[in-house]
């Protein structure tokens, strides 16, 4: 595989909240993670992704934990054709859910980066897990919500206010697994890639339901490590009430060197 001369840090954090177990999980350097906290130095091209086990499907848990292993697999480049793989690996979790009762329905959210070996940077998403960019002190949301409420907002029948509030809020559009329906997999792609600078911010819902994003844009501001600053962005969402899992992954850009320093453990997901 081609590589390229630019090297990102990429951290992340997935923590099990007040929930019994956790239905979330996160990728980075082809490795899954479903506890605990990591960083890294990676050199393109790679892919970093979150999964959120659908809430109220049976084996969530099991569905996040798969499609990562199979993004995992991917050997990323320029020429893959993200949307396709995402459906590929929507129809054998498909398949795999019902060969079983314990398999029954496993559903999972996913989104995801990608930086191919010339740099170019690919957004993709399915579901209501975030993709957020944030650059010169401001932090915009990159992914579109894939859920019932969005499409009232973007119809006009709801007004920002009522999003948040909406009984149907926590409805999400068909994803990956959904036996009833095909996910579609959005795709966005800038050639130019991460500035200098940049901080790519991928989460599952239990943070960004409960952490705003004026609030991440204080965060992310602080002169502090990014491991740092992302362990204070799941303590602020547990501190705000979420009672969801919480993960949050990083990456930067740096053109030159890659301070790395010492971490916490990692737990990566065992192969059993």
């Amino acid at each position: 595989m081609l590589r390229g001369d630019n090297m990102y840090y990429c951290c992340g954090i997935t923590e099990v909240g007040n929930r019994p177990h956790n239905e979330d999980a996160f990728l980075t350097e082809g490795i899954v993670y479903t506890e605990g906290c990591v960083e890294s130095a990676v050199a393109e091209p790679f892919l970093m992704a979150v999964c959120d086990g659908v809430s109220g499907e049976q084996a969530g848990e099991l569905a996040s934990r798969t499609c990562l292993k199979m993004l995992a697999e991917v050997e990323y480049s320029s020429r893959v054709n993200l949307k396709r793989k995402i459906l590929e690996i929507h129809t054998s979790i498909a398949e795999q859910s019902v060969m079983q009762k314990s398999t029954a329905n496993m559903q999972t959210t996913l989104c995801g980066v990608a930086i191919d070996e010339g740099g170019g940077l690919h957004c993709f998403n399915v579901g209501d897990s975030r993709i957020y960019r944030y650059r010169g002190g401001t932090l915009e949301q990159i992914s579109r919500d894939q859920t019932l409420v969005q499409m009232l907002y973007e119809e006009g029948s709801i007004s920002v206010e009522e999003k948040k509030v909406h009984a149907h809020r926590h409805i999400v559009m068909p994803v990956i697994g959904n036996l009833d329906a095909e996910p579609k997999p959005e795709v966005i792609v800038y050639p130019d890639g991460m500035r200098a600078g940049d901080v790519m911010l991928l989460c599952s819902d239990g943070l960004s339901d409960y952490v705003t994003a004026f609030e991440m844009e204080e965060v992310l501001a602080k002169p502090k490590p990014l491991a740092k600053r992302l362990q204070e962005l799941v303590v602020l969402a547990l501190a705000n009430g979420s009672k969801d899992n919480i993960t949050v992954t990083a990456a930067v850009h740096y053109p030159d060197e890659v301070p790395i320093p010492g971490m916490q453990s990692t737990v990566p997901i065992s192969d059993e």
